[in-house]
């Protein structure tokens, strides 16, 4: 068993009308820039869908329910404030009518690291030498596009 702290996440495959995904990068001062969805921890008491909706809101400015959970995953890294954790991350997905996002929400370490947002193609996303999160990304993607099941 782990001795990292459990942190449970919520974060969100928000898809636009044409299918283009929403991922924001962060740049850490300790590591490479990478692109990941939007969302985060669940804070206490706070469930993954309240979470969810929460994350949606404070990083896009849209203040909707999720949609359903479409995949879980288990993955160990290192926070941005430098914590080596345990984390049960639930994807959920939202699709929104337009590209228009408002990041007045930030908080300010996200400020200070996620100051770049880009709606992505599959392929533009394949394309690009920066890494993302999931690594299983696309797939999970590709499988919310084509109304499947997550991988």
């Amino acid at each position: 068993m782990s001795s990292r702290p459990k942190r449970p996440a919520a974060r969100l495959l928000v898809t636009d009308p044409l299918g283009r995904l929403l991922l924001f990068r962060f740049t850490p001062p300790d590591r490479r820039p990478f692109w990941c969805t939007p969302g985060g921890a669940v804070d206490p008491g706070e469930s993954f869908e309240a979470a969810a909706r929460r994350e949606l809101r404070e990083e896009t400015g849209l203040d909707r329910a999720p949609g359903p959970c479409i995949a879980i995953r288990h993955v160990d890294f290192i926070s941005l404030e430098g914590v080596h954790v345990d984390a049960e991350e639930r994807y959920f997905s939202v699709r929104v009518e337009d590209a228009r996002i408002d990041t007045a929400g930030h908080t300010a370490l996200e400020q200070q690291l996620m100051r770049a947002w880009r709606w992505w193609t599959p392929a533009a996303l394949a394309a690009q030498d920066e890494p993302w999160f999931p690594a299983d990304l696309i797939d999970l993607w590709q499988a919310l596009l084509a109304g499947q099941a997550a991988p």
